[in-house]
């Protein structure tokens, strides 16, 4: 298989290109108080998981109650400013060192296209820390359903198929096991797993799978794949990108 099979790259966001975990033990430990910014990754991720899944509403303003959840979990600075304040940092979570640029190289030669579990709020704030790269964008106000629910994959295959693009021609790029990697290759897409705790161990902020799934292609930064995709066309000049 080669990259020169797709003219369409998805791409999960929060995990895959936006830094979650990074954003949330930040703010976590910044805003909840000494026995917060004293809390192991895992002390932190497992209430996070735990407060999400119970407040998995529209990320614009569900993370405020998913902080309370797991700050009173845990015992940390629980008052409304402070959730408040943990809402607003996560529309300004970091990208990843190598997104921006490595977006910029792949959209020469391929439509990006964003498939999200944000809201459209939400989504906004990381497309602009991303540089606005996307040709289109799914988020869960579209979808009418987040990830890994199959009828998100649906909807997104339906999506492109009127825009002109069969699913042999997309390449699904995630990090989740659990939200993409499994769920887009049961529905027929070819899946590139982005590792980005490779060498960490463990799931972190992500929920773990129930069983793993061998990905097309695997690498542990997006700069990787864009590094193999470039190696692969030569020197073959780019397609421009409307």
């Amino acid at each position: 298989m080669t990259f020169a099979n797709f003219k369409v790259l998805t791409f999960d966001i929060v995990g895959t290109l936006i830094d979650f975990e990074a954003g949330v033990l930040d703010a976590v430990r910044s805003l909840g108080g000494p026995k917060a910014a004293a809390a192991s990754d895992e002390e932190i991720f497992e209430p996070y998981k735990r407060g999400r899944d119970a407040n998995y509403g529209r990320s614009s303003f569900a993370m405020k109650e998913v902080y309370l959840h797991l700050a009173r979990e845990c015992g940390f600075r629980d008052d409304e400013a402070t959730a408040d304040a943990f809402q607003l940092a996560c529309l300004r979570w970091p990208a990843f060192s190598d997104s921006v640029e490595a977006l910029r190289r792949l959209r020469r030669n391929f439509r990006l296209v964003a498939m999200t579990n944000a809201d459209r709020t939400a989504f906004t704030a990381y497309s602009h820390t991303l540089g606005n790269p996307f040709h289109d964008a799914v988020t869960c106000d579209e979808a009418q359903c987040a990830k890994p629910d199959p009828r998100f994959f649906a909807f997104n295959r339906g999506r492109q198929s009127a825009l002109g693009y069969r699913q042999d021609e997309i390449l699904h790029v995630a990090q989740s096991q659990h939200h993409d990697i499994g769920v887009a290759r049961a529905e027929g897409y070819t899946v590139c797993w982005i590792e980005r705790r490779q060498g960490v161990g463990g799931w972190g902020g992500t929920p773990a799978p129930k069983s793993f799934t061998t990905p097309d292609f695997h690498f542990s930064t997006l700069k990787q794949l864009a590094d193999a995709i470039d190696a692969e066309r030569g020197t073959l000049a780019p397609a421009a990108a409307a």
